[in-house]
């Protein structure tokens, strides 16, 4: 059995590695910050930053590696590389990206959207929560528990999405460092 003292240490190491995750997976500044800031919002209960930073986290790393992709470097330029969409997820999956890691728990057609054409094109869930968000449309997230006419929305309507996209991005952060490291291995350039 640990003692009070043993138990508060352990407590302070676990919220430590909890808050420096996202720095150990060697994604680079420019993305672990967007992951870490979004996990400190998350903390202090703002659920809309938290979102926002989460799924710009994901788009950074994904536009950034795939830049890497191309030129091996640091990159200082992201106009040639398309923001978040299945296009790009596919384009990331052809260069052997984990792009599943993406995939919500509960999204079983993740992979049959990612391909879906037009007419019948259907954006994958990461992808539409992306655009609602970065379009300011939190209309799904709209509380209707007190019925017709007193429908609401706060920031905490978010807090379960938020806390999806945490894990969400942790699985991403693992998978995508893996992919990162291995990438570098072989280019051994950065």
């Amino acid at each position: 059995m640990m003692s009070e003292e043993e138990s508060y240490l352990q407590e302070i190491r676990n919220e430590y590695e909890r808050k420096s995750f996202f720095l150990h997976h060697d994604l680079g500044a420019d993305v672990h910050w967007l992951f870490t800031q979004a996990l400190s919002a998350l903390d202090s209960e703002l659920y809309l930053p938290a979102c926002t930073s989460f799924v710009n986290g994901i788009e950074a790393s994904l536009r950034i590696t795939m830049a890497q992709i191309k030129k091996p470097c640091i990159v200082m330029d992201l106009d040639n590389i398309s923001t978040l969409s299945n296009s790009l997820l596919l384009v990331a999956q052809n260069n052997g990206l984990p792009i599943e890691a993406l995939a919500f728990p509960e999204e079983k057609l993740f992979l049959k959207n990612l391909n879906s054409k037009r007419p019948n094109k259907t954006d994958v869930e990461i992808v539409r929560i992306r655009h609602n968000l970065c379009h300011g449309n939190f209309l799904e997230y709209t509380n209707t528990d007190l019925g017709e006419g007193n429908y609401f929305f706060t920031p905490e309507c978010c807090r379960p999405l938020a806390h999806q996209l945490h894990d969400l991005c942790c699985e991403w952060t693992v998978q995508l460092g893996k992919f990162r490291a291995e990438l570098f291995k072989r280019s051994n350039q950065l």
